[in-house]
Protein backbone atom coordinates (compact mmCIF):
# COMPACT_ATOMS: atom_id res chain seq x y z
CA UNK A 1 0.00 0.00 0.00
CA UNK A 2 0.90 3.25 -1.02
CA UNK A 3 1.76 6.56 1.24
CA UNK A 4 0.43 9.64 0.65
CA UNK A 5 2.52 13.02 0.73
CA UNK A 6 0.83 15.18 3.42
CA UNK A 7 -0.86 17.89 2.30
CA UNK A 8 1.54 20.49 3.26
CA UNK A 9 4.40 18.71 2.13
CA UNK A 10 2.80 18.67 -1.80
CA UNK A 11 1.79 21.99 -1.55
CA UNK A 12 5.91 22.88 -1.13
CA UNK A 13 6.88 20.49 -3.73
CA UNK A 14 4.10 21.98 -6.27
CA UNK A 15 5.48 25.37 -5.42
CA UNK A 16 8.88 24.38 -6.28
CA UNK A 17 8.11 23.22 -9.09
CA UNK A 18 5.75 26.04 -10.28
CA UNK A 19 8.89 28.39 -9.78
CA UNK A 20 11.66 25.63 -11.76
CA UNK A 21 13.66 25.02 -8.51
CA UNK A 22 16.77 23.64 -8.47
CA UNK A 23 18.32 22.23 -5.20
CA UNK A 24 21.83 23.41 -4.60
CA UNK A 25 24.26 20.70 -5.09
CA UNK A 26 26.32 22.01 -1.92
CA UNK A 27 25.79 23.92 0.69
CA UNK A 28 26.44 28.00 -0.28
CA UNK A 29 29.51 29.51 1.33
CA UNK A 30 29.84 30.57 4.99
CA UNK A 31 28.51 27.41 6.20
CA UNK A 32 32.45 26.26 8.38
CA UNK A 33 30.83 27.78 11.79
CA UNK A 34 29.60 25.26 14.00
CA UNK A 35 31.67 22.01 15.33
CA UNK A 36 29.83 20.31 12.82
CA UNK A 37 30.78 21.80 10.29
CA UNK A 38 34.42 21.58 11.65
CA UNK A 39 34.85 17.88 12.00
CA UNK A 40 32.68 16.41 8.98
CA UNK A 41 35.79 15.87 6.58
CA UNK A 42 33.85 18.29 4.09
CA UNK A 43 34.78 21.90 2.45
CA UNK A 44 31.34 23.41 3.46
CA UNK A 45 31.71 26.47 2.39
CA UNK A 46 34.01 25.84 -0.79
CA UNK A 47 36.87 27.86 -0.21
CA UNK A 48 39.42 25.01 -0.07
CA UNK A 49 40.04 24.58 3.27
CA UNK A 50 37.83 22.44 4.87
CA UNK A 51 37.64 21.60 8.86
CA UNK A 52 40.27 22.78 11.31
CA UNK A 53 42.46 23.79 7.88
CA UNK A 54 39.61 26.22 7.31
CA UNK A 55 40.23 29.46 9.77
CA UNK A 56 36.97 29.90 10.14
CA UNK A 57 36.85 27.34 12.18
CA UNK A 58 38.94 28.41 14.44
CA UNK A 59 37.00 31.53 14.52
CA UNK A 60 33.14 30.58 14.85
CA UNK A 61 33.52 26.90 16.58
CA UNK A 62 35.06 25.47 19.82
CA UNK A 63 36.02 21.97 17.79
CA UNK A 64 39.66 23.26 16.14
CA UNK A 65 40.39 25.24 19.49
CA UNK A 66 42.91 24.51 22.01
CA UNK A 67 43.04 21.31 24.30
CA UNK A 68 44.89 22.10 27.73
CA UNK A 69 45.79 18.50 29.32
CA UNK A 70 44.97 17.60 32.73
CA UNK A 71 48.80 16.28 33.21
CA UNK A 72 50.94 18.90 31.91
CA UNK A 73 53.35 17.32 29.39
CA UNK A 74 56.36 18.57 26.66
CA UNK A 75 56.62 17.51 23.31
CA UNK A 76 58.74 18.77 21.05
CA UNK A 77 56.43 20.45 18.90
CA UNK A 78 57.76 19.22 15.47
CA UNK A 79 56.00 15.58 14.01
CA UNK A 80 52.72 15.84 12.07
CA UNK A 81 50.85 13.89 14.34
CA UNK A 82 51.86 16.47 17.19
CA UNK A 83 51.30 19.60 15.41
CA UNK A 84 47.64 19.03 14.18
CA UNK A 85 46.38 17.68 18.06
CA UNK A 86 45.45 20.68 19.46
CA UNK A 87 48.25 21.10 21.59
CA UNK A 88 50.91 22.84 22.94
CA UNK A 89 53.37 20.83 23.39
CA UNK A 90 56.51 22.66 23.95
CA UNK A 91 54.36 24.80 26.06
CA UNK A 92 55.63 27.82 24.05
CA UNK A 93 52.74 30.31 24.09
CA UNK A 94 51.78 28.72 20.60
CA UNK A 95 50.49 25.03 19.08
CA UNK A 96 49.68 23.29 15.94
CA UNK A 97 50.69 25.21 12.85
CA UNK A 98 50.63 28.54 14.43
CA UNK A 99 53.83 27.32 16.30
CA UNK A 100 56.95 28.29 14.29
CA UNK A 101 58.38 25.05 14.56
CA UNK A 102 55.66 23.14 13.03
CA UNK A 103 55.67 25.60 10.19
CA UNK A 104 58.82 25.53 9.11
CA UNK A 105 58.51 21.67 8.23
CA UNK A 106 56.87 21.00 5.23
CA UNK A 107 55.52 17.53 6.19
CA UNK A 108 53.48 18.84 8.99
CA UNK A 109 51.14 20.28 6.04
CA UNK A 110 50.40 23.82 7.68
CA UNK A 111 51.07 25.42 4.22
CA UNK A 112 49.20 25.00 0.99
CA UNK A 113 50.43 27.90 -1.41
CA UNK A 114 53.73 26.53 -2.32
CA UNK A 115 54.03 25.65 -5.57
CA UNK A 116 53.73 27.51 -9.44
CA UNK A 117 50.00 26.73 -9.59
CA UNK A 118 49.00 28.09 -6.12
CA UNK A 119 51.51 31.00 -6.60
CA UNK A 120 49.81 32.44 -9.43
CA UNK A 121 45.74 32.24 -8.86
CA UNK A 122 45.28 35.47 -7.47
CA UNK A 123 44.16 33.47 -4.37
CA UNK A 124 45.08 33.56 -0.54
CA UNK A 125 44.81 29.51 -0.69
CA UNK A 126 45.76 29.16 2.61
CA UNK A 127 44.02 32.13 4.16
CA UNK A 128 46.66 33.33 6.27
CA UNK A 129 46.25 37.11 4.95
CA UNK A 130 48.80 36.29 2.06
CA UNK A 131 48.38 35.81 -1.90
CA UNK A 132 50.74 33.90 -4.13
CA UNK A 133 54.22 35.75 -4.40
CA UNK A 134 52.74 38.09 -1.54
CA UNK A 135 53.15 34.77 0.85
CA UNK A 136 57.03 33.64 2.61
CA UNK A 137 55.58 30.32 1.31
CA UNK A 138 55.45 31.09 -2.07
CA UNK A 139 58.60 33.62 -2.89
CA UNK A 140 60.81 31.43 -0.31
CA UNK A 141 59.01 28.35 -2.04
CA UNK A 142 62.09 25.70 -3.07
CA UNK A 143 60.01 24.73 -6.26
CA UNK A 144 58.04 27.84 -7.04
CA UNK A 145 59.24 29.92 -10.14
CA UNK A 146 56.61 31.91 -11.09
CA UNK A 147 58.08 34.75 -8.00
CA UNK A 148 61.67 34.70 -9.12
CA UNK A 149 61.24 38.03 -10.01
CA UNK A 150 59.05 38.22 -7.11
CA UNK A 151 59.30 42.69 -6.61
CA UNK A 152 59.25 43.64 -10.00
CA UNK A 153 55.95 41.16 -10.83
CA UNK A 154 53.69 42.16 -7.58
CA UNK A 155 54.52 45.72 -7.87
CA UNK A 156 52.94 46.34 -11.30
CA UNK A 157 50.03 43.66 -11.57
CA UNK A 158 47.38 45.97 -10.16
CA UNK A 159 46.72 43.63 -7.33
CA UNK A 160 47.10 44.15 -3.58
CA UNK A 161 48.61 41.06 -3.41
CA UNK A 162 49.33 40.61 0.40
CA UNK A 163 45.40 41.90 0.90
CA UNK A 164 46.86 45.09 3.63
CA UNK A 165 44.94 48.03 1.43
CA UNK A 166 48.01 48.65 -0.55
CA UNK A 167 48.46 48.38 -4.18
CA UNK A 168 51.65 48.53 -6.40
CA UNK A 169 53.83 51.44 -5.33
CA UNK A 170 52.27 51.92 -2.25
CA UNK A 171 54.15 49.14 -0.75
CA UNK A 172 57.10 50.05 0.76
CA UNK A 173 58.97 47.25 -1.10
CA UNK A 174 57.88 48.61 -3.93
CA UNK A 175 60.31 51.44 -4.46
CA UNK A 176 62.99 49.48 -5.18
CA UNK A 177 60.98 49.06 -8.52
CA UNK A 178 62.04 51.27 -11.16
CA UNK A 179 58.32 52.32 -11.88
CA UNK A 180 57.98 53.00 -8.58
CA UNK A 181 60.63 55.61 -8.30
CA UNK A 182 59.78 59.62 -7.69
CA UNK A 183 61.72 62.12 -6.90
CA UNK A 184 62.54 62.30 -2.71
CA UNK A 185 61.62 66.23 -3.14
CA UNK A 186 58.78 67.25 -0.87
CA UNK A 187 58.12 67.48 2.57
CA UNK A 188 55.97 64.54 2.68
CA UNK A 189 58.38 62.29 0.45
CA UNK A 190 61.54 63.44 2.83
CA UNK A 191 59.85 62.42 6.05
CA UNK A 192 57.72 59.14 4.83
CA UNK A 193 60.37 56.99 6.16
CA UNK A 194 60.95 55.42 2.12
CA UNK A 195 63.68 55.56 0.04
CA UNK A 196 61.18 56.97 -2.95
CA UNK A 197 63.92 57.27 -5.27
CA UNK A 198 66.25 54.26 -5.07
CA UNK A 199 69.43 55.80 -4.64
CA UNK A 200 69.82 53.85 -1.46
CA UNK A 201 69.12 57.21 0.74
CA UNK A 202 66.01 57.56 2.94
CA UNK A 203 64.56 61.09 4.00
CA UNK A 204 67.11 63.42 5.15
CA UNK A 205 70.08 61.24 4.54
CA UNK A 206 69.06 61.97 1.01
CA UNK A 207 71.20 64.87 -0.49
CA UNK A 208 68.06 66.40 -1.70
CA UNK A 209 66.30 66.43 1.07
CA UNK A 210 68.98 67.98 3.12
CA UNK A 211 68.66 70.81 0.39
CA UNK A 212 65.17 71.29 0.20
CA UNK A 213 63.29 70.51 3.25
CA UNK A 214 63.68 72.76 6.51
CA UNK A 215 63.50 69.95 8.66
CA UNK A 216 66.48 67.99 6.86
CA UNK A 217 68.89 70.10 8.04
CA UNK A 218 71.16 70.13 10.82
CA UNK A 219 70.37 68.35 14.13
CA UNK A 220 71.95 71.31 16.31
CA UNK A 221 68.90 73.75 17.64
CA UNK A 222 66.78 72.95 20.57
CA UNK A 223 63.42 72.35 18.48
CA UNK A 224 65.22 69.78 16.32
CA UNK A 225 66.74 68.06 18.68
CA UNK A 226 63.27 67.27 20.49
CA UNK A 227 61.38 66.84 17.24
CA UNK A 228 61.63 62.97 17.12
CA UNK A 229 62.90 63.20 13.64
CA UNK A 230 66.64 62.30 12.27
CA UNK A 231 67.40 65.75 11.14
CA UNK A 232 70.45 65.15 9.68
CA UNK A 233 70.32 61.92 8.33
CA UNK A 234 73.02 60.13 10.21
CA UNK A 235 70.58 57.26 11.59
CA UNK A 236 70.57 59.23 15.70
CA UNK A 237 68.03 60.74 16.73
CA UNK A 238 67.26 64.06 19.10
CA UNK A 239 69.65 63.32 22.37
CA UNK A 240 70.81 60.32 21.11
CA UNK A 241 72.56 62.43 18.46
CA UNK A 242 76.32 63.64 19.47
CA UNK A 243 75.26 66.87 17.42
CA UNK A 244 72.51 67.72 20.44
CA UNK A 245 73.73 65.69 23.51
CA UNK A 246 77.35 67.20 23.08
CA UNK A 247 76.04 70.47 21.98
CA UNK A 248 77.40 73.90 23.02
CA UNK A 249 74.26 75.29 22.95
CA UNK A 250 73.03 75.92 26.51
CA UNK A 251 69.47 75.10 26.00
CA UNK A 252 70.28 72.01 23.88
CA UNK A 253 72.64 70.95 26.77
CA UNK A 254 69.99 71.32 29.49
CA UNK A 255 67.45 69.64 27.61
CA UNK A 256 69.30 66.34 26.71
CA UNK A 257 71.00 66.98 30.14
CA UNK A 258 67.54 66.61 32.01
CA UNK A 259 66.97 63.00 30.47
CA UNK A 260 68.01 59.73 32.17
CA UNK A 261 71.73 58.97 30.67
CA UNK A 262 73.53 56.07 30.87
CA UNK A 263 77.14 57.38 31.41
CA UNK A 264 77.94 56.41 35.27
CA UNK A 265 79.05 52.51 36.58
CA UNK A 266 76.49 52.23 38.03
CA UNK A 267 73.45 52.89 34.99
CA UNK A 268 75.84 50.57 33.08
CA UNK A 269 75.14 47.49 34.73
CA UNK A 270 71.85 48.17 36.28
CA UNK A 271 70.20 45.83 33.37
CA UNK A 272 67.78 49.20 32.80
CA UNK A 273 67.88 51.51 29.61
CA UNK A 274 68.18 54.63 31.16
CA UNK A 275 68.35 57.37 27.95
CA UNK A 276 65.77 55.09 26.46
CA UNK A 277 68.01 54.33 23.17
CA UNK A 278 66.75 50.91 22.62
CA UNK A 279 70.37 49.39 24.39
CA UNK A 280 70.81 48.71 27.77
CA UNK A 281 74.20 48.83 30.03
CA UNK A 282 77.32 47.38 27.69
CA UNK A 283 75.65 47.36 24.64
CA UNK A 284 75.08 51.10 24.78
CA UNK A 285 77.73 53.15 22.84
CA UNK A 286 77.48 55.65 25.79
CA UNK A 287 78.86 52.69 28.07
CA UNK A 288 80.95 50.61 25.99
CA UNK A 289 82.85 53.39 24.51
CA UNK A 290 82.79 56.15 27.84
CA UNK A 291 85.67 57.81 28.37
CA UNK A 292 85.23 56.90 32.31
CA UNK A 293 88.24 54.12 32.79
CA UNK A 294 86.04 52.29 34.96
CA UNK A 295 83.08 51.96 32.97
CA UNK A 296 85.78 50.69 29.89
CA UNK A 297 87.36 48.18 32.30
CA UNK A 298 83.79 46.91 33.28
CA UNK A 299 82.34 46.27 29.67
CA UNK A 300 85.62 45.06 28.94
CA UNK A 301 85.09 42.26 31.73
CA UNK A 302 82.00 41.00 30.23
CA UNK A 303 82.06 41.81 26.87
CA UNK A 304 82.10 38.11 24.85
CA UNK A 305 85.49 39.81 22.88
CA UNK A 306 88.53 37.22 23.56
CA UNK A 307 88.93 33.48 22.56
CA UNK A 308 88.80 32.12 26.05
CA UNK A 309 84.87 33.80 26.47
CA UNK A 310 83.89 33.10 22.81
CA UNK A 311 84.46 29.44 23.57
CA UNK A 312 83.82 29.28 27.24
CA UNK A 313 79.62 28.32 26.54
CA UNK A 314 78.68 31.44 28.55
CA UNK A 315 76.49 34.12 27.33
CA UNK A 316 78.93 36.56 28.87
CA UNK A 317 77.30 39.96 27.76
CA UNK A 318 74.22 38.76 28.87
CA UNK A 319 72.94 40.05 25.49
CA UNK A 320 71.15 36.60 24.68
CA UNK A 321 73.82 35.18 22.48
CA UNK A 322 76.86 33.20 23.77
CA UNK A 323 80.46 32.49 22.16
CA UNK A 324 80.07 31.94 18.33
CA UNK A 325 75.93 32.71 18.32
CA UNK A 326 77.49 36.23 19.49
CA UNK A 327 78.45 38.47 16.56
CA UNK A 328 81.05 39.95 18.61
CA UNK A 329 82.77 36.62 18.53
CA UNK A 330 81.39 35.20 14.75
CA UNK A 331 82.29 38.76 13.42
CA UNK A 332 85.40 39.38 15.35
CA UNK A 333 88.25 41.44 14.14
CA UNK A 334 90.78 39.26 16.16
CA UNK A 335 91.61 36.75 13.29
CA UNK A 336 92.52 34.23 15.82
CA UNK A 337 88.10 34.46 17.47
CA UNK A 338 87.28 34.73 13.71
CA UNK A 339 89.25 31.70 12.72
CA UNK A 340 87.41 29.67 15.87
CA UNK A 341 84.05 30.56 15.29
CA UNK A 342 84.38 30.09 11.46
CA UNK A 343 85.25 26.42 12.22
CA UNK A 344 82.42 25.43 14.95
CA UNK A 345 79.64 27.37 12.27
CA UNK A 346 76.99 25.04 11.34
CA UNK A 347 77.08 26.09 7.78
CA UNK A 348 78.72 24.01 5.20
CA UNK A 349 77.27 20.84 3.90
CA UNK A 350 79.71 18.99 5.71
CA UNK A 351 79.04 19.67 9.01
CA UNK A 352 75.30 19.65 7.49
CA UNK A 353 75.85 16.43 7.37
CA UNK A 354 77.76 14.87 10.07
CA UNK A 355 75.38 14.72 12.89
CA UNK A 356 77.11 16.88 14.95
CA UNK A 357 76.05 20.20 17.19
CA UNK A 358 79.15 21.88 15.26
CA UNK A 359 77.98 25.27 16.87
CA UNK A 360 76.69 24.27 20.10
CA UNK A 361 72.82 26.01 19.55
CA UNK A 362 71.29 22.33 20.50
CA UNK A 363 70.66 21.91 17.25
CA UNK A 364 72.33 19.44 14.67
CA UNK A 365 72.22 19.53 10.54
CA UNK A 366 69.39 19.80 9.02
CA UNK A 367 67.74 20.92 12.70
CA UNK A 368 69.83 23.93 12.28
CA UNK A 369 68.24 27.50 10.21
CA UNK A 370 72.02 27.62 9.11
CA UNK A 371 71.91 24.57 7.10
CA UNK A 372 68.34 24.04 6.26
CA UNK A 373 67.82 27.55 5.41
CA UNK A 374 71.56 28.24 3.87
CA UNK A 375 71.76 30.74 1.36
CA UNK A 376 74.27 28.81 -0.34
CA UNK A 377 72.70 26.26 -2.91
CA UNK A 378 75.68 23.69 -2.05
CA UNK A 379 74.99 23.84 2.07
CA UNK A 380 70.73 23.85 1.08
CA UNK A 381 70.79 20.66 -0.80
CA UNK A 382 71.99 18.62 2.15
CA UNK A 383 68.32 19.41 3.97
CA UNK A 384 66.47 18.77 0.89
CA UNK A 385 65.53 15.26 0.01
CA UNK A 386 65.71 15.32 -3.98
CA UNK A 387 67.98 18.26 -4.38
CA UNK A 388 70.82 17.08 -5.98
CA UNK A 389 74.97 17.02 -5.81
CA UNK A 390 76.46 17.09 -9.58
CA UNK A 391 75.98 13.86 -11.12
CA UNK A 392 73.36 12.55 -9.03
CA UNK A 393 69.67 12.78 -10.61
CA UNK A 394 66.26 13.33 -8.29
CA UNK A 395 65.09 10.46 -9.26
CA UNK A 396 67.64 8.22 -7.96
CA UNK A 397 67.89 10.34 -4.61
CA UNK A 398 64.05 9.95 -4.00
CA UNK A 399 63.93 6.34 -4.52
CA UNK A 400 67.28 5.36 -2.71
CA UNK A 401 65.64 4.01 0.63
CA UNK A 402 67.49 6.49 2.21
CA UNK A 403 66.77 9.68 4.35
CA UNK A 404 69.35 11.82 2.09
CA UNK A 405 68.42 15.18 4.25
CA UNK A 406 67.97 13.51 7.98
CA UNK A 407 64.57 14.84 8.49
CA UNK A 408 62.84 11.53 9.28
CA UNK A 409 61.26 11.04 5.89
CA UNK A 410 62.20 9.27 3.37
CA UNK A 411 61.25 9.25 -0.60
CA UNK A 412 58.66 9.88 -1.51
CA UNK A 413 57.15 10.60 1.85
CA UNK A 414 59.42 13.27 2.18
CA UNK A 415 57.63 16.19 0.99
CA UNK A 416 60.82 17.85 -1.39
CA UNK A 417 60.36 14.64 -3.46
CA UNK A 418 56.83 14.26 -3.62
CA UNK A 419 56.83 18.05 -4.81
CA UNK A 420 59.79 18.47 -7.20
CA UNK A 421 58.52 18.54 -10.49
CA UNK A 422 62.00 16.39 -11.51
CA UNK A 423 60.97 13.76 -9.47
CA UNK A 424 58.55 11.09 -11.90
CA UNK A 425 58.99 7.94 -9.28
CA UNK A 426 56.26 9.12 -6.46
CA UNK A 427 53.08 8.62 -7.65
CA UNK A 428 49.95 10.90 -6.14
CA UNK A 429 48.56 11.49 -3.74
CA UNK A 430 51.59 14.10 -3.01
CA UNK A 431 52.48 14.95 0.98
CA UNK A 432 49.99 17.02 2.02
CA UNK A 433 47.38 16.11 -0.45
Amino acid sequence: MSKRLPWGALALLASFIACDYTPAIAPIAGYETNDMACSDGLDNDMDGLYDCKDPDCFVNANFCGEVVPLIPFYEDESSPNVCHDFIDNDDNGKYDCGDPQCQSIMENCCSTENDDVACSDGLDNDQNGFADCGDWSCSHGVFVTVCSDEIGATCTDGLDNDEDGLTDCEESQCTLVEQCQKPEDSAELCQDGLDNDGNGSTDCADPVCKDLVPACGAETSLQACQDGLDNDGNSFTDCQDFSCSKSTTPSVLEYCGNLPSETTLETCQDSVDNNQNGFVDCDDYSCSKSTNTDILAHCASIGELTLEKCSDGIDNDQNGFGDCQDYSCSLSEDVEVFAYCAEKLENTFAKCTDGIDNDGNNHADCEDYSCSRAKDVATAQACQESLTAPGEEANQRCQDGLDNDLDGFVDCEDWDCSWNPEVTVCEGPRVCE
